[in-house]
C-alpha cells in the first residue's frame, strides 16, 4: 500500500504527555509515547506477548531508561522497543526476538507524524520555508469526520461551494460564479493558480466582502495549501495575507482525522480568534462531507458527474489514480 509510504499525522504534539497516547492510522493501531528526553516512539498498540494495548500502559522513568510497560503482564520494553523485563521470571533475560513493532516519526508543524512503510518519503508534506520563518503560526483542530480523506482534500480544493455551504463567510449565493483558472502538475502534486471567489467574510481581519484570489497547492495524498489574498483595501490589516494548511489523518478507509495550520501576517489577534474562525468554517463543511455518497472517493471518470470549474478536483483524481493509491478510494 503506497500511502504507507507517506508521513501522516496522527496527534498533536500537545496531546501526548508524560503517559502513552492511542492513535490509529490506515487501520493500524499505534501507542505513542515519550521518553526522558522528549523523543517520541510510535509503535504498534499491541504487546507482543498477549496482545493486549500497550497504550493502556504506563512509562516508567528509571536511571536503567525509559520504558513502556504492557498494562496485562507487566513487561516492560525500552526505547528500542526491546523486552527487558518479565516479571513472573525475574531472571529471565529476554532474546532480541522480544521486541515490539516500530514505525518512524518525527514532530512537524506541531503535529506528530507517522510512517508506517520501513522505506519512504523523507519528510512531512512541505509547508513552505517562507511561512514558518516569517509568519505568525496558529493550529486548529481536530476534527473527526467520518468520511475518507479523500474527500476532505477534495472539498478543501473545491471553490464552488462557497456560496452555499458558507453563505455569508466565504461565499455569496447570489454571487457563485468561478472563473478559469490555471492547474499546473509539480514535484509534490500540482499548483492552481488564478482562483478567484467573492467572499463577504474572507478572514478574521476581513472588513468588507471582496473579490479573493487563492492559490492551492497538493503536497501529499492527504495533504494541501491555500494561499489567500483579498483586495487591496478590504482587511484591516495592510496587505493582509495568509496561507491554510490542510493534513488529514487517514484513521480508517472512511473515518479521518483533520488539522488546520494557519500561517499569517497578523500578530496582534488572540489565537483563539483565528481558532474559532476556523471551527466554523469546517463545521459548516463536516455535515456535508458527512453526507456524500460514497464515502470513499470515486475515481472512475464516469461514476460522478463534473463541470469546468472542478478543474483542481479532477487533477486531484488523475494525481491519486497516478500515484496508486487505494485507500479511501473507489
Amino acid at each position: 500500500m503506497i500511502e504507507a509510504s507517506h508521513w501522516h499525522p496522527v496527534a498533536s504534539s500537545a496531546a501526548l504527555g508524560e503517559q502513552p497516547l492511542a492513535a490509529r492510522l490506515l487501520g493500524v493501531d499505534l501507542v505513542l509515547w515519550r521518553d526522558a528526553g522528549a523523543n517520541v516512539h510510535a509503535w504498534a498498540d499491541q504487546c507482543p506477548h498477549r496482545g493486549a494495548r500497550l497504550s493502556l500502559g504506563r512509562v516508567l522513568r528509571a536511571q536503567i531508561g525509559d520504558r513502556l510497560e504492557c498494562p496485562y503482564h507487566g513487561w516492560q520494553f525500552d526505547s528500542q522497543g526491546l523486552a527487558q523485563t518479565v516479571p513472573a521470571l525475574p531472571n529471565f533475560r529476554p532474546p532480541k526476538t522480544h521486541q515490539v513493532q516500530q514505525f518512524a516519526v518525527t514532530e512537524q508543524y506541531g503535529l506528530i507524524w507517522v510512517q508506517l512503510a520501513s522505506q519512504g518519503f523523507g519528510a512531512p508534506p512541505k509547508f513552505g520555508a517562507e511561512h514558518e520563518v516569517r509568519l505568525r503560526k496558529v493550529n486548529s483542530g481536530p476534527y473527526d469526520v467520518q468520511t475518507s480523506a479523500p474527500r476532505i482534500v477534495e472539498n478543501f480544493l473545491d471553490l464552488a461551494h462557497f456560496g452555499f455551504v458558507h453563505e455569508h463567510w466565504l461565499g455569496a449565493r447570489e454571487r457563485p460564479e468561478i472563473g478559469d483558472y490555471k492547474v499546473v502538475p509539480t514535484d509534490s502534486g500540482f499548483i492552481a493558480t488564478g482562483c478567484r471567489a467573492w467572499q463577504p467574510h474572507s478572514s478574521v481581519n476581513a472588513r468588507s466582502g471582496a473579490m479573493v484570489e487563492y492559490t492551492y497547492e497538493v503536497t501529499a495524498p492527504f495533504a494541501s495549501v491555500l494561499t489567500k489574498e483579498p483586495e487591496p483595501g478590504t482587511a484591516a490589516i495592510a496587505d493582509f495575507r495568509e496561507s491554510i494548511a490542510l493534513f488529514v489523518c487517514p484513521i480508517d478507509a472512511e473515518f479521518s482525522r483533520v488539522w488546520f495550520r494557519m500561517a499569517m501576517n497578523d500578530f496582534i489577534s488572540p489565537d483563539q480568534k483565528f481558532i474559532a474562525f476556523q471551527d466554523t468554517i469546517f463545521m459548516q463543511d463536516k455535515p456535508v462531507l458527512e453526507s456524500q455518497r460514497p464515502k470513499r472517493l470515486p475515481l472512475s471518470q464516469d461514476a460522478e458527474l463534473h463541470c469546468a470549474a472542478d478543474k483542481s478536483s479532477a487533477a486531484y483524481r488523475r494525481l491519486l489514480r497516478e500515484w496508486k493509491i487505494s485507500f479511501g478510494v473507489c
